[in-house]
């Protein structure tokens, strides 16, 4: 017998549906919100390097406010399916629709803090409640 190379992208309506009944749902949700993010048009978390300016989206996985340098700072981690990235806003102690589970789009420059994607005081869109 020889061996034949599977590809890795599924091939055909049987090949999806199995993969999707064997996936867990943390994947699954992944590979929503990374459909999600090329279909905004938005640039990949996972794909930004440090000191570029991008427009991300995704969904905020945790709020928390957390002082920097004696300054309120509200931080909240985006989530797109591909990387974290830290979104904060400083000098802010809570902003009205900003809340774990809410997607948005955010836009700046990327920066490198302690290994992780930060993006400081972003220009911001809440995504509609509607489409979640």
């Amino acid at each position: 017998m020889s061996a034949v190379p599977r590809s890795d992208k599924p091939v055909g309506r049987f090949r999806r549906m199995l993969d999707r009944l064997s996936s867990s749902q943390e994947d699954l949700e992944s590979e929503e919100l990374r459909e999600d993010a090329v279909t905004a048009g938005c640039t990949r978390i996972g794909d930004c390097h440090d000191r570029q300016i991008v427009t991300v989206t995704g969904t905020l996985r945790t709020v928390t406010l957390r002082p920097r340098a004696g300054v309120p700072a509200l931080e909240a981690e985006l989530f797109d399916g591909s990387a974290p990235l830290d979104v904060v806003w400083l000098g802010r102690r809570s902003i009205v629709g900003i809340e774990p589970g809410r997607k948005l789009i955010a836009s700046g420059r990327i920066s490198m803090s302690r290994g992780r994607r930060v993006l400081f005081n972003p220009k911001y869109e809440l995504r509609p409640l509607g489409r979640e």
